[in-house]
């Protein structure tokens, strides 16, 4: 079993060219079964790799438990730790998220934040093939389309899955026959998180009619992901004929799209980018043989038959007065816009962009936390290439902005200095000098999409 799950565990890091012997990984450990596989199967194998472990501060002493653990096994293997706690109950609080939600997006900012600051290939989790069938029997159930029941990918982003190949049981043998030691997390007991219903009454009683059936399911999982590269390829190119887009509207002709085949799939896999849930795509439909002023309202936007046309256009979102940024946060949402953050080495820069949706900083220069908030009056900066203050509402007026423009402005403020009006022109407090080493790059994307 040992020599199997090590072979198979190599060939299928190649197989799905999930990174090369030469790069390190930093592991996402929690303490459990899984994730001590991993880890044992990285030593095995020779890869250079880290450990790091996220404690939730949910389960009381249980918690502290598991980090002590995994800093035993960090010093088994002589590899680097990292660890952090995170107060998940005030996160829950903030962000009105659940338990689940808010662990994910808690545990991978920091992965990534930590990853990037230590320079680690990729990050390394533990879900292996019952995940992954788990996961597409609840995107299946939920009715997420196609692209749902790929269930999870090797690879997203900087994220590698290396056990998507084993089975739990295979897991559970190596653990045994190496003699590894592992801790439980009692959360998995209980039946009140979606997963664990899945995990403890959903697949026993189909492993019982076909005990073969994790298998069957990650073969066919397999199948779907390649089949839906196919499938977005077609969706794409109807996509391109129906859309058209003028400002933040977008227009589909009726006639065309009612003469489409198959009609339901393509308007869902259309309407699905602008908030339309697979229970709306009816309604939706409806308008095609509706007349004109009817409309349907997704979570994001207003579907509208006007004429011979459906025109697309974002709902109002209220919108925070202050986002606060902190070092470890890559990405930050408005109801208007979607600013993207990364520290990279001035050397690697190469040129400066001159877009204006792009600002470079001098990080020495910045002081966290950043503040993300709406312009007001009396505000004032330094514009590039300037070596006097001017207001904002003056450079306005020379930028020759309407009103509903103004309106719309943000600013990025480090220690109550304006380093950036998001979209315009950066202050020359922070541009990048020949002293510059590390830049903050930012990009702001337009619309809530």
């Amino acid at each position: 079993m040992q020599n199997n799950l090590l072979t198979g565990f190599s060939e299928y890091i190649q197989r799905e060219q999930l990174f090369t012997p030469a790069q390190p990984i930093l592991l996402a450990v929690s303490g459990g079964a899984d994730s001590v596989a991993m880890a044992h199967l990285f030593h095995m194998a020779g890869f250079s790799f880290a450990i790091a472990h996220c404690n939730f501060q949910l389960r009381g002493a249980e918690s502290e438990r598991d980090e002590a653990f995994v800093q035993q096994l960090a010093t088994r293997y002589n590899v680097p730790l990292y660890t952090t706690k995170f107060d998940t109950a005030a996160y829950m609080d903030q962000q009105r998220v659940s338990v689940q939600v808010a662990a994910r997006e808690l545990r991978y900012q920091w992965l990534e934040a930590t990853r990037k600051a230590q320079q680690y290939a990729f990050i390394a989790t533990a879900h292996h093939m019952q995940d992954n069938v788990e996961t597409a029997l609840m995107n299946f159930s939920k009715g997420t389309g196609l692209a749902g029941l790929h269930g999870i990918l090797p690879r997203q982003g900087m994220v590698i899955r290396p056990l998507l190949f084993a089975q739990k049981e295979a897991l559970q043998d190596f653990i045994n026959t190496q003699g590894l030691t592992f801790v439980e997390d009692s959360s998995n007991i209980t039946d009140k998180y979606t997963r664990n219903f899945f995990r403890h009454h959903v697949l026993p009683p189909i492993r019982e009619a076909y005990p073969g059936a994790v298998a069957n399911m990650a073969a066919t999982i397999e199948r779907i992901r390649e089949a839906e590269q196919l499938f977005q390829e077609a969706v794409d190119r109807h996509r391109k004929k129906l859309l058209e887009r003028k400002g933040d509207t977008w227009m589909i002709p009726v006639l065309k799209l009612q003469k489409t085949k198959p009609l339901v799939t393509l308007a869902y896999e259309i309407f699905k980018g602008f908030g339309c849930p697979p229970t709306q795509v009816n309604a939706v439909l409806e308008l095609l043989e509706s007349g004109s002023g009817r409309y349907v309202d997704t979570a994001t936007h207003r579907i509208l038959r006007n004429r011979e046309w459906l025109l697309i256009t974002p709902l109002e979102q209220p919108e925070p007065a202050i986002l606060v940024i902190e070092p470890e946060h890559s990405h930050v949402h408005t109801g208007s816009g979607h600013l993207k953050l990364r520290v990279q080495e001035r050397a690697a820069l190469g040129s400066i962009p001159t877009a204006a949706a792009i600002a470079c900083l001098d990080k020495q220069q910045i002081r966290y936390p950043l503040l993300l908030r709406r312009w007001k009056q009396g505000d004032y900066f330094y514009p590039l290439g300037m070596a006097k203050k001017k207001k904002l509402s003056r450079f306005f007026i020379d930028q020759k902005l309407s009103l509903p423009q103004k309106e719309k402005v943000w600013v990025l403020e480090s220690a109550k200095r304006i380093v950036w009006v998001v979209g315009m022109r950066i202050d020359d407090r922070f541009k990048l000098t020949e002293h510059t080493k590390e830049v903050l790059y930012l990009e702001w994307e337009e619309g809530s999409n």
